[in-house]
């Protein structure tokens, strides 16, 4: 770091910035995001979502710096920490292998997770999983990350695709603090999701019965929505499972979409999950959703793994 006022611009707001400044009893270091800047004063943001507004007259060095690379993903850990983020009605455990029911609602919720050691050959395995689905009347599904070690294995004991038709799922993360700035709406959290989150969720249909205890069921949860001109134009989820935050439901009116909506809520959530030590942020897009997969790419989502469904016919 260089000079009194550091070598900090306009043209760094957005930027990953580190600033030495003055404080009662000595110096302090900052690391965070630079959110404005005048001849006058600084603002930053860390990833807690806190604002610091510094004078310059207090900054004794500041400099931008690199941004923060994301550092490579455990996706094993990864892939476990979204069965958690969204917990399914029911659970049972093959070895380490999570077996999911929730009368049918989302694949997510409905799916074998064959993640860790299943603690018996696979075949036998399977046909555990194959029982379990089978008893509850339900299609036998397996969640698949692609390129891990039980694809092939699964796929050569006549597991084929469940939905053909449709593209990958990526499964996309960032450092937090990539996402957190101040939304550029009055985004609401609450810990419960009251009727007009349930109806902008399920806007074309009626709530199917087990949602409300598969969204709900996380242990550390806040539903996001935007509010406008009375009626409710856009939500959001966020689930923490230890410093990482799980953001999905995300929906936007119609009417309101290519505006910054699904941005402010995914940045609500962020500064929400800052405050009780979020690090890491994950959410989930289909490949094929090429105008969500643009806004989470600009927001500094990177894929991460992708998977797709098969099931035994």
């Amino acid at each position: 770091m260089s000079g009194p006022q550091g070598r900090l611009r306009a043209r760094d707001i957005g930027h990953r910035v580190v600033v030495r400044y003055r404080l009662e009893g000595g110096l302090t270091d900052l690391i965070g995001v630079l959110a404005a800047w005048s001849p006058d004063r600084v603002v930053v943001r860390p990833a807690d979502g806190t604002t610091h507004e510094i004078p310059v007259a207090d900054i004794a060095a500041a400099k931008p710096i690199p941004e923060m690379p994301l550092r490579p993903v455990d996706v094993e850990q990864l892939f476990l920490t979204t069965a958690l983020g969204r917990p399914a009605v029911e659970t049972a455990y093959v070895g380490q292998w999570l077996l999911r029911a929730s009368s049918g609602w989302t694949g997510r919720a409905n799916s074998l997770l064959p993640a860790g050691d299943p603690g018996m050959p696979v075949a036998d395995a399977l046909s555990k999983a194959e029982e379990f689905y089978a008893e509850r009347g339900l299609p036998r599904l397996a969640l698949i990350r692609l390129g891990s070690p039980y694809e092939a294995e699964i796929r050569a004991r006549g597991w084929i695709e469940a939905r053909p038709e449709e593209s990958d799922v990526l499964v996309m993360h960032t450092t937090l603090d990539h996402v957190n700035a101040v939304p550029e709406y009055d985004v609401q959290l609450t810990e419960r999701p009251d009727d007009a989150w349930y109806a902008a969720t399920f806007s074309e249909s009626t709530v199917p019965e087990p949602a409300p205890a598969v969204l709900e069921g996380a242990e550390k949860v806040r539903f996001a929505s935007v509010t406008v001109d009375g009626q409710v134009v856009a939500v959001g989820r966020g689930a923490m499972t230890g410093h990482w935050l799980g953001v999905d439901s995300i929906r936007v009116s119609e009417g309101h979409r290519r505006r910054g909506l699904g941005t402010a809520i995914v940045q609500g959530l962020a500064r929400w999950a800052g405050q009780y030590g979020g690090r890491r942020t994950y959410l989930e897009v289909l490949e094929e959703n090429t105008a969500a997969l643009a806004t989470y790419s600009r927001l500094g989502y990177r894929e991460a793994y992708r998977y797709r469904y098969l099931t035994k016919p």
